[in-house]
């Protein structure tokens, strides 16, 4: 079965990532239910500003909690990163996640739901960039939710249906996309 990872994006106290992602995760197996999705908290891992000292393309991980983070990635067929908006920029944690890995990532999916002042929207376009760089095929569509509307008292996620809504059309694209490069990743396999 395919298996989509919804990964968190901030590992900051008293964040609102981790509702959005369990909110996600949810509307994701109601909407998919022949996708297998599961929570990766980047919280529950142990990475400190990058501390390995080969490039991550090595995979010659020395740190513990960096084999435990890339085992688990390396489980996933794609992703939907949970991307808060932090200066007009994805957040530090989610980023440095990010830079911990890299084969782990290559040649798979990913669908992007933002939220901050302005939707999250240059947190989108920032990460973009990033997951390009990691071969991440990125689909267009993206769940974006704002602070003012979708969150009562800054703190507690009650999305709107309007902007609710906005998250099944990601979805769509990403279990196309997700399959899709499964078999591009066996056919890498095969080439080896």
């Amino acid at each position: 079965m395919t298996k989509i990872a919804v990964v968190t994006g901030s590992t900051r106290p008293g964040r609102n990532n981790r509702q959005v992602a369990e909110w996600v995760l949810e509307r994701a197996q109601q909407q998919k239910p022949e996708v297998e999705f599961e929570l990766v908290d980047i919280a529950d891992y142990s990475l400190p500003l990058l501390n390995e000292a080969m490039p991550a393309a090595y995979q010659s991980y020395s740190n513990e909690a960096t084999k435990e983070f890339s085992a688990r990635i390396d489980e996933f067929d794609g992703f939907i990163f949970i991307s808060p908006e932090y200066n007009h920029s994805v957040a530090p944690a989610l980023a440095n996640a990010l830079s911990y890995l890299n084969a782990e990532f290559a040649n798979k999916a990913a669908g992007i739901v933002s939220y901050g002042s302005a939707f999250g929207v240059r947190a989108v376009e920032h990460l973009r960039g990033i997951l390009s760089e990691l071969q991440v095929a990125h689909v267009q569509k993206t769940g974006m939710f704002s602070l003012f509307s979708d969150f009562e008292n800054f703190s507690d996620f009650k999305p709107t249906e309007m902007q609710a809504a906005s998250v099944d059309p990601m979805l769509d694209q990403l279990v196309v996309w997700t399959k899709a490069l499964e078999s591009v990743r066996a056919s890498l396999n095969v080439a080896v």
